[in-house]
């Protein structure tokens, strides 16, 4: 069974409009009390003399319908269970309660069940009286051969269009055709990388991993292809080619971007980079979002729709709303860049020869390259893996330096300070700020005239000021601060390797550790293991005995 935060299925859908009742930040919707199962919202400032604007369909593509619902959209939302249609009796309380003589608009997306059911309820409604006009949107592309295309986030655009009118007070007759030209002139084209995970049942994995699904509808339902690729460019160019087809190139158009659920912020963002990069580009004025309009539950995927501009359509879409979910129309511009001052560095330290130093130095970077792959295994224990491949990617690129003779070795004030930017470059995470921070303090220190052992104590220092972390914190400092202070109080590199090797080996009954990712972990992933960095530590200071 899918995962789904609720409380019982069956009361899913009316706890989710409480919750947005609660939440809107008008403070303009109301829940229509007209019997049992009619979960209908509506506009509690409503003015019977306008046109009423009623939309809805199952539930599960949220903000839609009830988050367009207000002032200049919607004045009611028929709400049905996840995926269902209302029922016939829910949309007719719906107009009933909402229309005056100036009569009322259905807005409806192109879904059997919701053109029966709007349908017939429009049909009661005229029966008794009152002027119902059904709207019903179909702007898939995906299909091209579809005699019936899908309802899909296009039909946002509509309720705010239609909304725009009717709050100005034009005719039914009026609103219904300026909502029936913008359907002709809207398309949407889907795309998703995983179907959604309906409450309560199995999930569906047929989309395979790297693949993705080109026209996948807003219930799940099987798209037009499967391509294989996630690449970003690929996919949005194949969208966007078939969007062109129904944009003229005389013509100006806006670009909804709409997120089905599961898309992320990172990822949305990538995908308007690559849609208004597109060809198409030329020919589009204004965006809505990057936004969740028209969901699918948690879809992992989007739609693109476009819409057909005049001055007009354009007035209208730009006037003020007060439903929650509608996000405002965005002029486009070209991204600028404002010229910025670059860092000044100090001129690059000139090689040097010192044989001596060399030799300390390879060996050093030549002990962790090695330790590369022991050093991974024993981190998989209580971190994340990675410790041997990120010394190792420092100890190589200074390696690689050496060997090339571009050090200053006869100069160990600059040596260290260089030493301290090339591994800010290298390292990755948090290990390669903290060793630059230690080298460039402790090459500091060097310069203003300390010796190397309270050099480098000081480059410790500083790098536990910043890094947080202290003796018995199960990390590094507790094998390396014990070696220098050692160095420090005159002692040689044999009771530095002994005081490297004893503060290891205390990691691996610490009960507990206080920073690094070993500090997520609970007591028994610890239990006997060395901390990774604190070993590395021990086996250099050997290699220097």
């Amino acid at each position: 069974m899918s995962q789904f935060f609720m409380n019982e299925k069956s009361e899913l859908v009316n706890e989710a409009i409480e919750g947005a009742l609660i939440t809107t930040p008008f403070h303009n919707l109301s829940r229509l009390a007209a019997g049992e199962g009619i979960r209908v919202v509506v506009r509690n400032d409503w003015d019977k003399r306008k046109v009423a604007l009623i939309s809805g369909g199952g539930s599960g593509h949220e903000p839609a319908h009830v988050g367009f619902v207000g002032k200049g959209m919607l004045t009611a939302a028929v709400c049905g269970d996840v995926f269902a249609s209302p029922s016939v009796d829910a949309v007719l309380s719906a107009i009933i309660n909402v229309t005056g003589e100036a009569g009322c608009l259905l807005i409806v997306k192109n879904y059997t069940g919701d053109r029966l059911n709007f349908g017939l309820a429009a049909e009661k409604a005229r029966a008794l009286g009152y002027k119902v006009e059904l709207a019903i949107v179909k702007d898939d592309i995906a299909l091209p051969d579809n005699p019936q295309p899908r309802g899909l986030a296009g039909t946002v655009l509509i309720h705010k269009l239609a909304g725009y009118y009717a709050e100005q007070g034009a005719s039914l007759e009026e609103v219904t055709q300026r909502a029936q030209q913008a359907i002709a002139d809207t398309a949407s084209i889907g795309l998703a990388f995983a179907t959604c995970h309906i409450p309560g049942e199995p999930q569906d994995n047929r989309v395979a991993e790297g693949e993705s699904e080109l026209g996948m509808g807003i219930h799940g339902e099987p798209g037009v292809t499967t391509l294989k690729t996630q690449n970003s460019r690929e996919i949005v160019q194949i969208m966007m080619e078939k969007l062109a087809e129904k944009v003229p190139n005389e013509k100006q158009a806006l670009l909804l971007i709409n997120n089905l659920g599961g898309f992320s912020m990172l990822e949305s963002g990538v995908l308007a980079r690559e849609a208004l990069r597109s060809p198409l580009a030329n020919r589009l004025s204004h965006l809505v979002g990057p936004a969740t309009l028209v969901s699918s539950l948690d879809m992992k995927g989007f739609s693109l729709t476009t819409l057909l501009l005049d001055q007009e359509r354009l007035r209208a879409l730009q006037a003020p709303v007060e439903a929650s979910g509608w996000q405002p129309l965005q002029q486009l511009a070209t991204p600028s860049t404002v010229k910025g001052e670059e860092i000044k560095r100090p001129p690059q330290a000139q090689p040097s020869a010192n044989a001596a130093v060399q030799r300390v130095v390879d060996n050093v970077c030549q002990t962790l390259v090695d330790l590369e792959s022991e050093l991974n295994k024993l981190d998989a224990k209580v971190g994340d893996g990675d410790t041997g491949s990120t010394f190792a990617a420092g100890a190589r690129k200074i390696l690689q330096a050496s060997q090339q003779q571009a050090l200053p070795f006869n100069e160990p004030a600059r040596l260290l300070t260089l030493v301290g930017e090339q591994l800010a470059v290298v390292m990755g995470g948090s290990s390669g700020v903290l060793m630059s921070i230690m080298f460039t303090a402790a090459g500091q220190q060097l310069e203003e005239g300390q010796p190397l052992p309270q050099a480098l104590m000081a480059g410790l220092e500083r790098m536990k000021h910043y890094g947080g972390a202290r003796i018995g914190d199960r990390t590094l400092i507790d094998a390396l601060e014990p070696a220098l202070q050692a160095l420090v109080e005159g002692k040689g590199l044999s009771e530095a390797a002994t005081a490297a090797r004893q503060g290891a080996e205390s990691t691996a009954s610490m009960s507990a550790a206080k920073a690094g990712r070993s500090s997520y972990l609970n007591q028994e992933s610890l239990n006997g293991v060395k901390d990774p960095g604190a070993y590395a530590v021990e086996r250099v200071f050997a290699a220097l005995n």
